[in-house]
């Protein structure tokens, strides 16, 4: 067969069985989108194995076979990600515990709060993500030199608000990186 007729007669088997095979898929489905998505690559499934397709009533019946592979597909897809959800939250959980009542004030939170916009993300890029003042220079579009100079001025903005905030704690401002070469 030609593209011509393979594409004739795919036409005609869709317009033949597509409902059906919707019907197929939204009675097993828990939402109308993963009954769409069954349902078309069924028929992808089908434009691609044209010379497999039975005619006539078989390849309505053939159409509910691979219907029912791609939603025993879907189905295990789904319960993959249900499965790898709940161990990346429980992950998550146990990393970064949330916050409890009982802890006390968060002293970092405020003194954090306290800074500018800037000097937050100065230190967050140093301390969270671990960027060294290169890193920081081409994340923020500065000289290496400048980003050294804003961190260690935004570091001693911190241990000011910090004290403020927890007089008994005393921190120095240091540099990330003990010695670095030119």
């Amino acid at each position: 067969m030609d593209e011509t007729d393979d594409r004739s007669r795919f036409e005609a088997v869709y317009r033949r069985t597509y409902e059906q095979i919707l019907g197929y898929a939204m009675r097993r489905c828990s939402s109308p989108e993963d009954a769409a998505d069954v349902v078309a690559e069924t028929y992808v499934i089908a434009w691609r194995r044209m010379d497999e397709l039975p005619h006539g009533e078989a390849g309505r019946l053939w159409l509910y076979g691979v219907a029912r592979r791609v939603l025993a597909n879907h189905r295990r897809g789904e319960r993959r990600r249900t499965t790898r959800h709940a161990e990346l939250t429980a992950e998550a959980e146990l990393l970064y515990p949330p916050p409890s009542p009982q802890s006390g004030p968060d002293e970092v939170g405020q003194a954090m709060d306290t800074l500018s916009g800037d000097d937050r993300e100065l230190l967050a890029l140093a301390v969270w993500e671990e960027l060294d003042p290169g890193q920081i220079a081409e994340v923020l579009g500065c000289s290496r030199n400048a980003a050294r100079i804003r961190l260690h001025r935004a570091r001693k903005r911190f241990a000011r608000a910090l004290a403020k905030i927890r007089p008994s704690v005393r921190l120095e401002a240091r540099p990330l990186i003990e010695r670095e070469s030119r």
